[in-house]
């Protein structure tokens, strides 16, 4: 063996030597304690927690050092953390034990609220509590114990029996799902500020939601209450459904018959309503005046032949058909097509039955100039327009009261009525 050879071999050696006891010595905390590097600061619990001298300390998850003695006092542990160089631990950090693995090796974790100070100096002295403590393992198991033990057990063989069948053979639709939810949080990385501007406008939804809780809750029970009421006439809604079909049967078959003539009905009556529509003032004024003026007058015994008041309707004047089609060009009312609208309007005067807007009765607001009629009824004050009496005051029809205080001597209001009232 060359000289060379040996030199290089035994520098090898020198370094490993070197390179090994630098690594033992930074795991023990010997080169930290050389080179006065890190902080030591100290820690109370309850218990251990499953600590152990060499367990990992952390601050919100991130390792900043670790457990490097444990001491047992009368109040609990005593824990010596020794902490790399740099931390800016807050003090009012809380501090919790967990699990590293469902196994065990637990830890220590600082969870401050914020990062802002005053912060952890050397030899200072954190305080745990029994909130610090993770679930002992013993109570766990038998709180577990007594959960499953208080579930009816047929009832929970059906419980795993169903989800049995609903996993059934859906592992890929599940790994579908899986993906496509993976897929969902790197496009939602991907678009950060999109995500927070949504959350942001989900947070306003909620609040909205929240404004509107008991309007919500309200809707909750009224259709809990519709539901249950449709749940109890469950058999009637049966029977309803099982004879819609063929009532909807029936009444197609009703309108199918009655298609010749239904339509003809329909549209005279709509010819029939607007007429009167026009004449509203007027057939106000008859609907007013006629029983008012029935009720005030005597009133004879049925048979007798005298003190009878009817209303007639004449037949003795032909309607008004000048200036309307002849009656050989009228359109049949089955021809629905669009047609030129036809002039049509009464052009001859009295004693024919007039009709059109021109002879529409008016209103005070509305006097209709040029009509021929214009006399209307205001209930509110009983004048008739444009009605007047031979000194030139406007005729007020009033109601005349009750007449049956009159007795036998009612048929004397012809004569008193008309200088006690005008």
């Amino acid at each position: 063996m060359t000289r060379g050879v040996r030199n290089r071999i035994v520098a090898f050696v020198v370094l490993s030597a070197v390179g090994i006891v630098y690594i033992a010595g930074s795991y023990l905390g010997l080169v930290d304690r050389v080179l006065g590097r890190g902080m030591n600061v100290h820690a109370t619990l309850p218990t251990s927690g499953g600590l152990f001298e060499g367990s990992e300390v952390t601050y919100r998850g991130v390792k900043v050092g670790k457990v490097s003695r444990m001491q047992a006092t009368t109040k609990g542990v005593m824990l010596d953390l020794a902490l790399e160089d740099g931390t800016r631990l807050p003090v009012d950090s809380p501090m919790y034990v967990h699990n590293l693995s469902a196994v065990g090796e637990q830890y220590l974790d600082f969870e401050p609220p914020d990062d802002q100070g005053p912060y952890v100096e050397a030899g200072d002295v954190l305080h745990g509590t029994a909130r610090s403590m993770p679930v002992d393992e013993s109570d766990l198991l038998v709180e577990l114990d007594q959960f499953v033990s208080s579930v009816d057990q047929e009832r929970l063989q059906t419980v795993v029996r169903e989800l049995g069948t609903m996993f059934n053979d859906t592992g890929v639709p599940l790994q579908r799902l899986l993906d496509n939810g993976s897929r969902f949080i790197r496009q939602a990385s991907a678009h950060t500020d999109e995500t927070i501007a949504l959350l942001d406008q989900g947070k306003k939804v909620l609040t909205t939601q929240q404004g509107e809780k008991e309007n919500i809750r309200s809707l909750s029970r009224d259709l809990h209450s519709l539901t249950g009421a449709l749940a109890a006439s469950d058999d009637d809604l049966e029977k309803v459904l099982d004879g819609t079909p063929g009532t909807a049967r029936e009444l197609d078959a009703l309108l199918t018959d009655l298609e010749p003539t239904l339509p003809v009905l329909l549209g005279s009556a709509v010819s029939v309503n607007q007429v009167v529509v026009s004449h509203l003032d007027g057939v106000e004024q008859l609907l007013v005046t006629y029983p008012r003026t029935i009720s005030s007058g005597f009133t004879g015994t049925p048979g007798d032949g005298y003190g009878h008041v009817n209303l007639q309707l004449a037949y003795n004047q032909p309607p008004c058909t000048d200036g309307y089609r002849p009656r050989n060009q009228w359109r049949p009312p089955s021809d629905l097509k669009d047609a030129t609208i036809y002039p049509a309007h009464c052009a001859s005067g009295p004693p024919f039955a007039m009709r059109g807007a021109n002879y529409s009765p008016g209103t005070a607001a509305n006097p209709s100039p040029g009509r021929l009629y214009r006399s209307s009824y205001d209930p509110r004050t009983g004048i008739i327009g444009g009605a007047v009496d031979k000194n030139g005051d406007p005729v007020r029809f009033v109601d005349p009261g009750n007449l049956s205080i009159l007795g036998d001597d009612a048929w004397k209001w012809l004569l008193v009525g008309p200088v006690t009232t005008r």
